[in-house]
């Protein structure tokens, strides 16, 4: 039964399944087939192409199937003729059970173009079950004295068709005492009744069999039999009776299992099997007897569940004792179940707060019950939280309490609390029971954020490419989430005058630094700003950091010199007497450069002469020697080109040309260049007594300058802001790279240089002085040069 009753529930689903699936799909047409059950496979079923209104060619152009979702396949299709043929045999017990009417439904898939019809086939009972009685024999046991008309149920029959094949009808073989009466249940099923028709003599017939028949109503009809055994039991007029009326018993909750807890005690004043006496529960419910168990000869009632003083404290039992002839007496015990400490406290939450906000004191973090199912001392309790915690309980009504925060958190000193409560009974042994609660802290916007350092210093070389990445800052905010996001941002520049948008941005989202545009070290060699840091709280909190910016030099700038110049209108010629000792100072090349550092230390050496050997180049100041004793061989006339190279990576350079004459003596006469027309030659041969008096003239006038830029030396070194109108500098138009402030000259406005003469060792030296005004002097210095006389005028003869 139990199988068919799961059988009946599957097919049910299945039946509910493809209902749903064909509410789903989109289904055109619907086709209704009957058929029998137990039919054979291959039996014809109907014609689905009749049905559905289809060619049978479109069947089998169109790819027609029959499926189901249990994968079950009762029905095939012959596409050829449009025939539904069962697959297998059906049972319909088996399919639908007790169900009525027995519906299956499949689907057509039809795949070109796709399309489900769907098919109900409708499955006929036949009557192919015969009833059955689950007792073979039945057992009545009728006292003589039973009144006529007294009514004695009889089990009914089972059979598995459904409908018309169901059981119909009962009878029994005919007797003059009993006759059946069938009645019909609410769910239309029959069960029969005995029915007493006359009074039973115990002396005359102790006991009746008769056949009891069940027929159902097929054709032909089937039937099922049992036998019916009715024993006559004869008269008893005594009626047991209980020593004690009413027992009262107690007994601890935590007795053990199998222990007596009272015996009860009844007699009957009849003899033989009417004096023997069976102890049973009367109307015990279904606690009673699963808990305690009575002998129903002794009496004894025994313990067989344990007690729970907490869900029933006293037991109210009615002994029946019933005799051999059925008579009974009662009598009542009751149980009083005594309690133990055998219940923990409990903790029933109503409400957890997690997270909470810090810096917000008393802030309820949890509401909860407490209880313990004991009595007396045993459910008295105490409620606790560990002391090292900032938390407290508040206690309420009706055992309530509150858990609060003692104080103000701190989300960043500690983010998360693990509180346990422990509930504590008086009772003996105490009982505790502990429950544990996480609550985690919510941030509040608390915390401005902290840059990694207060100020921060960035190197950039030179010409460096716009857009380049030159650093970053880094801010930490101690709060989370939206509080904890920081952004960056450029504060105004304390310097009004220091363009920032145009030289700096910052990724506002992890401060990075990009240089906007190339920077020049000749122009600027460092600025500073400030960074602001602020979070998103709200209200939002901010820091800021100094940001300080060197400018690396680069090697950009090629050595210029100063002296000789090389845009003067005649060259520049040196004059060296025939008898100058070796290591005479012929000249001095003074050269500069606008880079710094090993960018800007020059070297010097000579790269081409007309004679070799002759003269030489000092290295590191630029000064042209003698390097031997001259003679009558050597030529008048002497070209040297001097080469002026930086210490830069890779190297820049630069040459200058000097035009060297020896003579016999300052009195010599002037010789006139190589390209000099020979018309000019002639004309300087007849004024050369002239050109002997300005030589002379020119000498004292050098000698004097000397003495004169010797002195203003000294007073430079004194005083720089004075020496800048009594230092003589090189005059005339100036390159124009050498003022170009766009990277690409050799000295920038920023600079202004001095070529001071000075004495030493006998001999007139050149001195090249680093710069000594600075860039907003830069007009008025040049107004100084331009008011000056020109420089080779102070040094041509």
């Amino acid at each position: 039964m139990e199988n068919g009753g799961a059988g009946i529930l599957q097919i049910r689903q299945v039946l509910l399944f493809f209902v749903l699936l064909g509410m789903s799909q989109a289904v055109s047409e619907t086709g209704s087939f009957l058929v029998m059950e137990e039919l054979q496979s291959g039996s014809f079923v109907g014609n689905l192409a009749k049905s559905l209104g289809l060619q049978v060619s479109e069947l089998s152009s169109r790819g027609a199937q029959v499926v189901s979702n249990d994968n079950k396949e009762c029905l095939q299709l012959d596409t050829n003729t449009g025939d539904l043929l069962l697959s297998e045999m059906l049972d319909r017990e088996e399919l639908c059970g007790s169900n009525e009417p027995c519906v299956l439904y499949f689907q057509v898939l039809m795949k070109n173009p796709t399309e489900f019809l769907q098919i109900e086939l409708q499955v006929r009972d036949i009557n192919d079950h015969s009833p059955i009685f689950l007792e073979k024999e039945m057992l009545l046991e009728i006292p003589e004295n039973s009144p006529l008309g007294t009514v004695f149920l009889l089990e009914s029959a089972k059979d598995l068709d459904v409908g018309i094949n169901a059981v119909k009808s009962y009878t029994i073989n005919p007797n003059s005492h009993f006759h059946i009466k069938i009645r019909v249940n609410p769910d239309n099923r029959k069960y029969p009744e005995l029915v007493l028709d006359k009074a039973l003599d115990y002396e005359e017939c102790p006991e009746l069999s008769f056949i009891l028949t069940a027929l159902d109503g097929g054709s032909p009809p089937r039937s099922g039999t049992a036998l019916v055994r009715v024993v006559v039991v004869d008269i008893n007029d005594n009626f047991p009776e209980f020593e004690q009326a009413f027992y009262e018993v107690k007994i601890p909750e935590n007795s053990t299992l199998g222990s007596l807890v009272v015996t009860v005690l009844a007699w009957d004043l009849d003899s033989g099997t009417n004096s023997e006496l069976s102890y049973t529960f009367s109307h015990a419910s279904e606690d009673i007897r699963k808990t305690f168990e009575i002998n129903q000869k002794s009496g004894d009632i025994t313990l067989t569940a344990p007690l729970d003083f907490e869900t029933i404290e006293s037991y109210s039992i009615i002994i029946q004792a019933t005799d051999g002839g059925g008579l009974f007496g009662k009598s009542t015990v009751r149980i009083q179940v005594m309690d133990v400490n055998d219940n923990a406290p409990e903790i029933t939450v109503s409400s957890i707060t997690s997270p909470i906000p810090e810096s917000t004191p008393e802030t309820v973090v949890m509401v909860f019950r407490i209880r313990d199912r004991d009595s007396g001392d045993n459910g008295k309790i105490v409620c606790s939280v560990p002391e090292d915690l900032p938390f407290v309980l508040k206690s309420s009504v009706n055992n309530y309490y509150t858990l609060e925060t003692e104080r103000p958190l701190d989300r960043e000193s500690r983010a998360e609390y693990n509180i346990t409560i422990t509930v504590t009974d008086l009772g003996t042994p105490r009982l505790k029971t502990e429950y544990n609660i996480t609550v985690l802290v919510s941030d509040v916007n608390d915390n401005a954020p902290a840059f990694t350092q207060t100020s921060y210093t960035l190197f950039v070389r030179e010409n460096n490419s716009p857009a380049l990445h030159i650093g970053s800052v880094s801010a930490t905010d101690r709060d989370s989430g939206t509080n904890a996001q920081v952004t960056y941002s450029l504060l105004p520049p304390q310097d009004p005058h220091l363009p920032l948008a145009s030289l700096v941005s910052i990724n506002t989202d992890n401060g990075h630094l990009f240089a906007l545009r190339s920077l020049d070290y000749e122009t600027l060699q460092a600025f500073e700003f400030r960074v602001g840091a602020a979070d998103r709280g709200s209200p939002a909190l901010s820091s800021e950091a100094l940001v300080r910016v060197l400018v690396l030099d680069a090697n950009d700038n090629s050595p210029f010199v100063l002296y000789p110049l090389q845009n003067g209108s005649a060259p520049c010629t040196e004059l060296v007497p025939r008898a100058a000792e070796p290591g005479y100072l012929v000249t001095k090349v003074v050269a500069v450069d606008g880079d710094s550092g090993q960018n800007a230390w020059l070297s010097y050496q000579l790269l081409k002469a007309t004679e070799p050997g002759l003269f030489g180049v000092w290295a590191h100041n630029g000064e042209v020697r003698t390097a031997r004793l001259l003679s009558e061989r050597d030529a008048t006339k002497h070209r040297l080109v001097v080469l002026v190279k930086d210490n830069g990576e890779p190297p820049r350079s630069a040459t200058t040309t000097l035009h060297v004459f020896l003579v016999d003596g300052f009195s010599q006469p002037y010789l006139p260049l190589p390209e000099a027309a020979p018309a000019q030659a002639q004309a300087q041969a007849d004024s050369l007594t002239i050109y002997l008096v300005v030589a002379l003239a020119s000498v004292s006038s050098l000698f004097l300058l000397s003495v004169l830029l010797f002195v203003a030396v000294r007073l430079c070194r004194r005083s720089r802001a004075a020496s800048v109108g009594r230092c003589s500098v090189p005059e005339g138009p100036f390159p124009g790279h050498l003022v170009d402030v766009s990277g690409t000259g050799t000295l920038s406005q920023s600079y202004q240089y001095e070529v001071c003469v000075t004495g030493g060792s006998g001999t007139n030296e050149f001195k090249f002085l680093k710069p000594i005004i600075p860039n907003f002097l830069l007009h008025s210095t040049r107004r100084e040069v331009e008011e000056n006389p020109p420089f080779q005028n102070n040094l041509v003869f």
